[in-house]
């Protein structure tokens, strides 16, 4: 199979070909696509190096899945047109609510894959992504009637300038000297910001949205939710706090159980110091990890649950190829 990846000098996109290494998918062409300035720049994958190809010249009929990696607008600019000749799966969040587009996390909704009307299916935002691979099993059971969130956003989410912002702020600030953000609205070294996007008319960020809507849209209209979403000085991973209230009664025990069975998700949960995973150690690991389960006192069937996983992988590069695994095995009937 041909595969291309649009953005591929980006963290999502350099990310996805170390995906595709580790899994170890037959590529037989692979075509590294990013803007004018980043024409010629040489890349490795799999003991090989490939030169990177200009966007604006390059010809989409010559793979069979194409990631975009490259921000909303790329992906408005480029992807529909595109769709014509290849598989399009998009990372970004610019066709995740349209209702010809799929919008799939393969361990929650596979199914989902069978209703491709424009050629287009959607990556999910990072937060959501960790969020529902959790919700799921959960939802199947217990039946989920609200979930209030609170998020704990790394610098990555935004992209790499971010995340060197984020190095050089920290440096200016141990050398006490002035720093004027860039990346971010107030300075992001060792400071919390409680906006991520763009506000809305209602108060809500835009990333406070997308959490609503595409939770809605890969699990359950029904699901009543409400975000906080707050970026800090964390470069890779994303922790969420989360509180789920259920229309069904519910003991610790089955919840341990059912989350230590779904796919992608992995609890460590002791009650003790240190008996949780933090955003540091779950960088670079596959798995969406779960921790300080306990029940909320305060509220009839409702849970508390601290969660964390790499955005960049779970969020992002690794799921869109789960999604082209779960293309490919429909592609060849199974």
């Amino acid at each position: 199979m041909n595969i291309a990846i649009v953005g591929a000098t980006g963290n999502v996109g350099r990310k996805m070909l170390e995906v595709l290494e580790q899994k170890k998918l037959l590529v037989d062409q692979l075509y590294l696509v990013a803007s004018p300035r980043s024409v010629g720049q040489k890349i490795s994958f799999n003991s090989k190096e490939y030169e990177v190809c200009n966007l604006e010249t390059y010809d989409f009929s010559k793979a069979e899945i194409t990631f975009f990696a490259a921000g909303g607008k790329i992906s408005e600019q480029y992807a529909e047109e595109a769709s014509k000749h290849t598989t399009i799966i998009d990372n970004s969040s610019f066709f995740r609510m349209d209702p010809d587009v799929p919008l799939i996390v393969p361990q929650v909704n596979p199914e989902a894959i069978n209703d491709l009307k424009k050629n287009i299916i959607a990556n999910p935002n990072c937060s959501t992504a960790q969020l529902v691979i959790v919700l799921k099993p959960l939802h199947d059971e217990f039946n989920i009637k609200r979930v209030v969130l609170s998020t704990y956003q790394s610098v990555s989410g935004g992209g790499k300038a971010p995340m060197d912002e984020l190095i050089e702020q920290t440096k200016l600030f141990l050398d006490k000297k002035k720093i004027n953000s860039k990346n971010f609205t107030k300075q992001i070294a060792f400071n919390t910001i409680p906006h991520i996007d763009i506000f809305a008319d209602d108060g809500y960020t835009k990333e406070e949205l997308k959490m609503v809507n595409e939770t809605k849209k890969i699990i359950d209209n029904k699901i009543e939710l409400t975000a906080t979403c707050v970026r800090v000085p964390v470069l890779v991973s994303h922790g969420e706090s989360v509180n789920i209230e259920f229309e069904k009664s519910f003991s610790l025990e089955k919840i341990h159980s059912l989350l230590n069975s779904a796919d992608g998700c992995e609890v460590y949960d002791k009650r003790e110091d240190g008996g949780y995973i933090t955003p540091l150690e779950a960088e670079g690991k596959n798995e969406t990890y779960i921790s300080r389960i306990r029940e909320d006192k305060t509220k009839k069937n409702t849970l508390n649950l601290w969660i964390v996983s790499d955005n960049l992988l779970r969020g992002a590069a690794l799921n869109a190829v789960e999604i082209a695994e779960l293309l490919i095995k429909k592609n060849n009937g199974k």
